[in-house]
């Protein structure tokens, strides 16, 4: 099963996230073979997005973070069981911009994934390493994606039900550069022998690279950034896919 999906990002309003995800489920039907769609939307929209793909649908609904803890005094924070109470199957968990901006670490990365894991549902848990490590040699950065995997996981009680989304940073974001096989092939080579449930790549994804992408091994999918923001386009890409 390949693994394709997009984050929003702080995008779309809820009328908006609403017309995407009518275009996904007149697109996806009863499932598109082969592949397991995923959307997650700002969490303003993400009970929007539920109701109108409907809970049963094949393209799973995620949130873009939650805290740690069910519940209590985190102002500003939504919680795992609040999440899927609104409809969200899957979380994000430790995107880039989140640790660079929000002080997300290692630590509450693994904090998260298991709250995730504890309450049943999919953590997509992002990885990938800086420019500065990526230039100081494929070693390096290898070393680096593998450490923060490994706290993701340390401990997690089904680390089988984990996602690992890899999203080297000098390739994602508006200016982010298209990777060459030769530049990720060996970071995902070695991801590919965690006990997870799979490995999807993401980073300067397009309707031109994607099926290359998909036939580089170890590749179980492909997490999409602004190439996917339209829905055409993603039904385009799931197409792709399928095929």
């Amino acid at each position: 099963m390949l693994w394709l999906g997009t984050s929003f990002k702080m995008t779309k309003t809820r009328a908006e996230a609403a017309a995407y995800a009518a275009r996904l489920k007149e697109a996806v039907g009863d499932g598109v073979e082969g592949v397991r769609p995923f959307v997650i939307p700002s969490a303003t929209a993400i009970a929007t997005v539920a109701d109108t793909l409907g809970r049963d649908s094949p393209a799973l609904v995620g949130a873009q973070n939650t805290h740690w803890a069910d519940s209590g005094a985190w102002t500003g924070e939504i919680s795992v069981p609040q999440a899927a109470d609104a409809g969200a199957r899957l979380i994000e968990i430790g995107h880039s911009e989140r640790r660079a901006h929000f002080g997300e670490s290692d630590a509450t990365v693994r904090l998260k994934t298991a709250a995730v894991l504890r309450h049943g549902l999919v953590p997509l848990v992002c990885v990938g390493e800086s420019e500065e490590t990526r230039a100081a040699g494929m070693a390096s950065a290898t070393a680096a994606v593998l450490a923060q995997a490994a706290a993701a996981l340390d401990g997690a009680a089904n680390p089988r039900h984990v996602l690992i989304a890899y999203e080297p940073l000098w390739a994602i974001g508006e200016h982010g550069r298209e990777p060459r096989p030769q530049d990720i092939a060996p970071v995902l080579a070695e991801l590919a022998q965690l006990p997870v449930r799979g490995v999807l790549y993401g980073g300067s994804v397009n309707e031109g690279n994607a099926a290359g992408l998909l036939r580089l091994p170890g590749v179980d999918g492909l997490f999409v950034g602004r190439a996917a923001w339209d829905a055409e386009a993603y039904v385009r890409l799931l197409a792709m896919a399928a095929s």
